[in-house]
């Protein structure tokens, strides 16, 4: 974890985060989407996300490794003190303590304003294959998540379908 800085996101950034989140979305069923988003359309996610929710990004000798915020869980009252994660740290920098260090931040945070339930949704094959590892699943275990939901052949890419696992952490 040395020489990382966590900050809040900034527009600027929105170029390095979608280079970041390419390689999930053309390489991966780790994103469900299809096709990259464009910086104006990541600009558009980073405005309306932290208008309500922490985005962060973390930084290794001046250069963004990774990223995580929070967002709605529901529009609905009731569910105002739950939020889903999300987190992606760049592809070479995976297993360097980005994704650890990011949470704890935004764990944090969400403390602060009263979030006590996070969710995350993390696609799953039983079989590991060339478009998904299980280590996402793992990676939110050793967070302290836990399974609470394994809903199966829900997202199709890559001609291929896989499943979408809910994990929940109180905080």
């Amino acid at each position: 974890m040395e020489n990382l800085k966590i900050r809040d996101v900034k527009l600027q950034d929105a170029t390095r985060l979608v280079e970041i989140y390419s390689y999930y979305v053309l390489n991966t069923a780790v994103s469900f989407e299809y096709a990259v988003p464009t910086v104006e359309e990541f600009e558009n996610r980073i405005r309306n996300i932290t208008q309500k929710y922490p985005y962060l990004v973390c930084e290794r000798e001046g250069k963004i490794v990774g990223y995580v915020y929070a967002s709605s869980y529901s529009s609905r009252e009731a569910y105002s003190w739950t939020i889903d994660t999300s987190i992606y740290v760049d592809k070479d920098c995976r297993r360097l303590g980005v994704g650890s260090l990011l949470y704890k931040e935004l764990e944090n945070r969400l403390k602060k304003m009263g979030i006590v339930n996070l969710l995350a949704g993390v696609a799953f094959c039983e079989k590991e294959d060339e478009y998904l590892t299980h280590d996402s699943q793992n990676f939110h275990l050793r967070q302290g998540y836990i399974e609470v939901a394994h809903m199966k052949g829900i997202g199709k890419k890559f001609d291929r379908w896989y499943d979408l696992k809910w994990f929940q952490k109180k905080i």
